[in-house]
């Protein structure tokens, strides 16, 4: 863990004489958050050197969204900060909470938009603001209040609150275009100190700023991914270092989460890579929905309509609720290991010719499984193109026919693998080189 050097200065300038929010004497502010969370500067502090009364509630309180309804109620809170997936949970559980609230500020993570529209459209609150910003710049760094929501626009993380400064940069450090996604930097009088005892990070992550005269102004490099929107608002599009590499593709995981939470039966949604075996990278999508007969199956039917087959993930794992840390961001090394065979028993049936025994032996050396059903889909399972190059070569030697790359993409079971390996090897019994009658003035002609 690092620790980051927040002076008083940046807690003034947080809470004091800024536009995003104004309290106010009269206000009562909650503090939520884990004491460990970088939120607790915009709570407490926000409180205190406002004059509003701060309340504290309690861990069980919390996570249980009946109790936090009614302690919003009987505290009389006006001002409350969640994380996105707290918010999330409320927002499904009692939106009725937060009708009372006359500033309610989330964020930290990717947002699901439909909930912000339930909110919306059930409470109306006064102030419904979506704030972003690292421990490093003080907590908050940008803003936007939310004055509408659409289902099929993006939700942005808005513009820098007062006395803050950001830049989208490419890897020279040079402005991006409009709509060109590159890292977003933060400077101006939120930005920390640095790291304590680690000169050598804070030498890397805080870097001279290029645009300023002032020689000592800073910029921090927020490893986050963004991109300006026409209307000069910043659009979040996730971690630079939430990209993967897989069988040579880049792949940004928050792409996939974001459509996967365009799904009108997905709750919330969570992208991960995970190694099978060393060298084996794959995909693992982990889905909250409101409707359980939603299957694996539909839901990669869904995204390979709007996706590249390389980012469509390999295992769709189906959970209750997601694992929150304790600071309430959804805790990705809790997720648990997806079974490889978790969608075996859709339509299992086992292979009854030897066609699709020996193709189904073939699978479970390529997709490392114990057991395999004819009617299976090989990608469904963890197969990828590599994997088809593997067994394309396996099916030539073992059954002494051509077989075109494309075949596999076409025929994705085994059953309708063997029906078509068994119809081609048919068709050329029957073309006996006895039965062929060569011409004797033949020529070659080359092609």
């Amino acid at each position: 863990p690092k620790g980051v050097q927040i002076e008083h200065q940046n807690v003034v300038s947080l809470v004091i004489s800024t536009d995003y929010i104004g309290l106010e004497a009269s206000d009562t502010v909650a503090a939520a958050a884990n004491f460990s969370f970088d939120a607790v500067i915009f709570e407490i502090w926000g409180a205190l050197l406002n004059g509003s009364k701060l309340v504290v509630l309690g861990t069980e309180s919390i996570l249980s969204p009946q109790d936090f309804a009614a302690q919003i109620d009987r505290q009389g809170i006006t001002t409350l900060f969640l994380t996105t997936a707290l918010f999330n949970l409320l927002a499904a559980e009692v939106p009725f909470a937060l009708k009372t609230l006359k500033n309610l500020l989330f964020g930290g993570e990717v947002i699901d938009r439909r909930w912000v529209k339930e909110v919306f459209d059930s409470i109306s609150p006064q102030r419904l603001i979506h704030v972003y910003g690292p421990t490093e710049s003080t907590t908050f760094a940008t803003w936007y209040s939310i004055e509408s929501v659409s289902t099929d626009v993006t939700i942005p993380i808005g513009k820098p609150i007062a006395n803050k400064q950001s830049y989208i940069l490419d890897r020279y450090l040079q402005p991006v275009p409009i709509g060109v996604p590159g890292e977003l930097h933060i400077g101006g009088d939120g930005l920390a100190r640095g790291y304590l005892n680690r000169p050598d990070l804070t030498a890397a992550k805080f870097i001279p700023n290029p645009f300023s005269s002032d020689e000592s102004a800073r910029l921090y490099k927020t490893g986050d991914l963004a991109r300006y929107l026409p209307d000069g608002n910043i659009e979040f599009l996730g971690r630079i270092d939430n990209q993967v590499k897989i069988r040579g593709f880049r792949i940004e995981l928050g792409e996939i989460e974001a459509v996967l939470s365009t799904h009108p039966q997905v709750q919330q949604a969570v992208a991960i890579a995970t190694e099978a075996s060393p060298g084996h990278k794959r995909l693992v999508a982990y889905l909250v929905t409101s409707d359980e007969s939603l299957s694996s199956s539909q839901v990669r039917v869904f995204l390979k309509q709007r996706l590249p087959e390389y980012m469509v993930p390999a295992a769709i794992v189906t959970l209750d609720s997601m694992p929150l840390t304790p600071n309430g961001k959804v805790d990705r090394n809790a997720l648990p290991t997806p079974d490889r065979e978790w969608d075996l028993t859709i339509d299992f049936v086992l292979p009854s010719t030897p066609t699709q025994e020996a193709i189904a032996q073939m699978w479970l050396e390529v997709l490392g499984l114990e057991k395999v059903g004819i009617h299976n889909n090989f990608f469904d399972l963890g197969g990828n193109s590599l994997l088809v190059t593997q067994l394309i070569s396996r099916l030539r030697s073992a059954f002494d026919v051509e077989l075109p790359i494309i075949s596999l993409f076409e025929k994705q079971t085994i059953f309708e693998l063997a029906e078509s390996i068994d119809e081609i090897r048919s068709t050329v019994q029957m073309l006996r080189p006895d039965d062929i009658e060569l011409l004797e003035n033949r020529e070659e002609i080359e092609l």
